[in-house]
């Protein structure tokens, strides 16, 4: 999911998509400690992805702070 993607989702679906996204990885971590992952590189792209979706929750909060001086 690219960045212009994530500013494009409503505020719920950004909460919901980091949800999801945070199972995904808890269940790809587990699976990757019972046998190895295809592809080890998708745990790390899952974590950069909630990272993205948490920085532009944090960026909409500041600016409604901002909004509201």
């Amino acid at each position: 999911m690219k960045n212009s993607e994530i500013r494009d989702l409503t505020d719920q679906e950004i909460v919901d998509k980091i949800e999801d996204e945070a199972i995904q990885l808890v269940r790809l971590k587990m699976n990757h400690k019972i046998t190895d992952l295809e592809n080890p590189h998708v745990i790390t792209n899952t974590r950069r992805l909630i990272a993205r979706l948490k920085t532009e929750k944090r960026r909409r909060e500041l600016a409604e702070q901002e909004m509201n001086k």
